[in-house]
């Protein structure tokens, strides 16, 4: 059981509303990127994929906020949601001077990675028109109270973007919890966002200020170090990942120091290689730690997206019940599902989800 109090799914628009930076993932294929010759392109960013996931897999409803540049890398990007399903009528459409000197739309080149070559991940997101949002510039109130909303979702990657995003994000987080919306943040540390505006310190002192909002928390190891601070005593840090017990030690104290959270979910994967994953997770709540069917040696097609999948499935799981362990399941079902295939979002169906969750193999359906 969880503390969570929902809204009644029959009084609101949306079940979910993520806050977040859409951009154009510019993809190499089995290629590189250094040496593409011709490149697929997809939607992503870490908060909009929740929205997708659940919209698209698990068929709740869905909203994000965002903004771009309107021009026809921006429509580009819109008509790539609008496929998605997610709600885009609360974008912000920034004007375009010509050139982007003032506004412009992120980029973000991944190559997948196979076997001992990991992925490679190259974002061109500086100046973006999401990344300018200013507190004030979104009626939250409107969105959460008078359109309705169960759930919001934001995280560190979007915190991470500027100066202001900090300041959106806590605005966001405030009104969701006063209009009574359940709030869930992903801290999602990425070095290559915060390298220039003050490193692990400066995530430290935003990612700190706005924990004390949130109610459900998503992260993994490096996250709750570099993100939180959470050291865990007695663990070489140099390992790969954390023995079960660390992972279980770090949730307990992240509980401890931030009481407010009454869910805390991470992701357990263990990199063999590029394309092989150990991936399993796991889920606080009220005190006990519920784990998630482990999977040893999961084949990985294109690992990005797999967390943020993860999160939707979890979140799909405590908006359909208050099962912890239901949801850890169908979290830790989904984002395997999401590395089978490219891109950044889930192309998984709740069938598939479900059978997964069941215990079913990959036998061929005919």
């Amino acid at each position: 059981m969880t503390s969570l109090t929902l809204k009644p799914a029959d009084q609101c628009r949306y079940d979910l509303v993520s806050l977040g930076e859409v951009m154009l993932r510019l993809d190499p294929g089995q290629g590189r990127v250094r040496t593409a010759r011709r490149l697929d392109v997809w939607e992503g960013g870490g908060e909009y994929n929740v929205a997708r996931g659940l919209r698209r897999c698990f068929g709740l409803r869905t909203a994000i906020v965002t903004a771009l540049v309107d021009n026809e890398v921006g429509r580009l990007v819109e008509d790539l949601m609008l496929q998605g399903g997610v709600d885009v009528s609360h974008v912000r459409w920034a004007p375009f001077d010509g050139v982007g000197r003032a506004a412009r739309n992120g980029l973000n080149f991944t190559e997948r990675g196979y076997g001992v070559r990991g992925a490679v991940g190259c974002s061109d997101r500086g100046q973006t028109a999401v990344s300018q949002l200013m507190p004030g510039e979104i009626d939250w109130p409107a969105i959460f109270r008078g359109a309705g909303a169960r759930w919001f979702h934001t995280g560190g990657v979007f915190a991470a973007l500027s100066d202001t995003t900090p300041d959106v994000a806590e605005e966001a987080l405030v009104a969701a919890r006063e209009c009574g919306v359940v709030t869930s943040y992903d801290l999602n540390y990425r070095p290559s966002l915060w390298k220039g505006v003050g490193g692990p310190q400066r995530a430290r002192e935003v990612n700190r200020r706005l924990a004390p909002l949130v109610d459900v928390m998503f992260g993994n190891e490096e996250d709750f170090t570099a993100c939180l601070g959470l050291e865990v005593e007695g663990v070489d840090q140099g390992l790969s990942h954390l023995p079960l017990d660390a992972y279980r030690r770090m949730i307990d104290k992240a509980s401890k120091q931030f009481p407010n959270f009454k869910v805390i979910a991470t992701t357990l994967r263990t990199v063999r290689s590029a394309s092989v994953n150990d991936w399993g997770a796991l889920c606080w709540s009220g005190g006990t730690c519920y784990e998630a069917t482990h999977r040893a040696a999961l084949e990985v097609f294109d690992r990005v997206g797999g967390g943020d999948s993860f999160a939707s499935g979890l979140i799909y799981g405590l908006l359909t019940g208050d099962d912890p362990q239901r949801a850890v399941e169908y979290g830790a079902a989904h984002g395997a599902l999401a590395m089978t295939t490219p891109g950044d979002t889930s192309m998984a169906t709740l069938a598939e989800v479900e059978k997964l969750v069941g215990g079913g193999s990959a036998r061929v359906e005919r």
